[in-house]
């Protein structure tokens, strides 16, 4: 069977349950420069985007939390400071985005403020996702961002990146936030509507993908090469990203934002392509956790310790009785019973030595022991997996 057969036969029975926005909990919108901003005038699309904004308030009434990934910056300062669009060098594009991100920010704030909602700019570089310390900070943004009911809308920080750091197109980089947002659904907002068996464009019998249940090598060679590839940022990028959203448990959109109100018409059936997950966000994450990481310390519970351990609650200072390794936040540590057998991993909130002065401490007394206010948890339950007989399936 085929690529194009396996994801016709995937359709049957499933698309329904893929296709509906209903049961997402928290949603990625990646929006590209092509969509927002008007080619000839170099200016913000403002009818465009106040209709999308409509779509996010809808979004947020409904209580699916909502973040935006948005391009635009630079295509936006290069009209206010004149630079031209041939070749522009590198200094240009940090400066054009110095001055875009503010217009950018600012058209974002004015659009969402129609509704009441507060706008958060963060910019992310590509060693915020990589790098575990970074990436566990910016999560933490995110995460109290939206618990306090802000849009969080984020961009890559183009001012100080370079051709050798950059993302490179902010198709990966919505599934980069994705993972770290553990983001349950991702929609790319395309000049094209989904994926082909063939660029539609050139191939007049290339067929449309409504569902793919996971990107093979088949599926990528429907998309050519990274330089040819169709759909705005290519759709090479796009099928990357895909994988990226996979593996961390969010499924994808490939949608069209040509018309207004693309979520909106995507949730009255406006033709995409979806891209499956296997799993949840919080089971990819624990698959993670459990296998892709190597240990760098280990901490000792008490009894209490374990038991709750074992009940898949928190692991608290009070509860810890040794440290032991080197380890970092957001390293992997081994948590150990008092008879030393392992009960689970987790990802650790302080690092070795603060871990040292806290343990056996209640929580509430974190802060005048460290002189700051950090995480009451000193493992999270959701960053950590159970191992053994009585452990969390990987």
């Amino acid at each position: 069977m085929d690529a194009l057969t396996d994801a016709r036969s995937a359709t049957i029975g499933s698309s329904a349950t893929v296709s509906s926005l209903t049961d997402a909990r928290r949603l990625v919108v990646k929006i590209g420069s092509a969509l927002l901003v008007d080619d000839r005038s170099g200016s913000i699309r403002r009818e465009w985007l106040d209709a999308l904004m409509d779509d996010v308030a809808g979004l947020r009434q409904r209580g699916i939390e909502v973040l935006i990934v948005s391009s635009g910056a630079i295509a936006l300062g290069r009209r206010h400071l004149g630079i031209g669009q041939t070749r522009p060098k590198l200094e240009e594009k940090q400066a054009a985005a110095a001055v875009g991100q503010i217009i950018l920010a600012h058209a974002y704030q004015e659009s969402l403020a129609r509704h009441g909602l507060t706008v958060a700019q963060i910019l992310l570089s590509p060693d915020d996702t990589e790098q575990r310390r970074r990436h566990l900070n910016a999560r933490a943004t995110i995460a109290t961002l939206l618990s306090l009911g802000a849009v969080p809308v984020i961009n890559e920080n183009d001012t100080v990146a370079t051709a050798e750091i950059r993302f490179g197109d902010n198709d990966r980089l919505g599934a980069r936030v994705a993972q770290m947002a553990s983001a349950d659904t991702l929609i790319l907002l395309s000049d094209i509507d989904g994926l082909y068996t063939a660029d539609p464009r050139r191939d007049p019998t290339a067929t449309h993908l409504p569902l793919v249940e996971g990107v093979t090598p088949e599926v990528e060679a429907m998309a050519g090469s990274a330089g040819t590839g169709y759909a705005s940022g290519g759709m090479v990028t796009k099928l990357a990203a895909a994988k990226i959203a996979a593996s961390a448990g969010c499924r994808m959109a490939i949608a069209s934002g040509r018309e207004t109100n693309p979520i909106a018409r995507l949730e009255a059936g406006a033709r995409c392509t979806w891209f499956a997950a296997p799993a949840s966000p919080l089971t990819a994450r624990k698959r993670w956790i459990a296998g892709s990481l190597a240990p760098k310390g280990r901490l000792v519970l008490d009894a209490g310790a374990a038991r709750a351990l074992l009940a898949s609650k928190s692991l608290l200072p009070a509860g810890v009785t040794g440290v032991d390794g080197g380890f970092e936040r957001g390293d992997l540590v081994t948590l150990h019973g008092p008879d030393g057998i392992e009960l689970g991993r987790g990802l650790v909130a302080y690092g070795a030595d603060d871990a040292s002065q806290i343990v056996g401490r209640k929580s509430r007394e974190i802060e005048s022991v460290l002189g700051y206010r950090g995480r009451d948890e000193i493992v999270h339950r959701d960053d950590l997996v159970l191992t053994g007989a009585a452990g969390d399936e990987p």
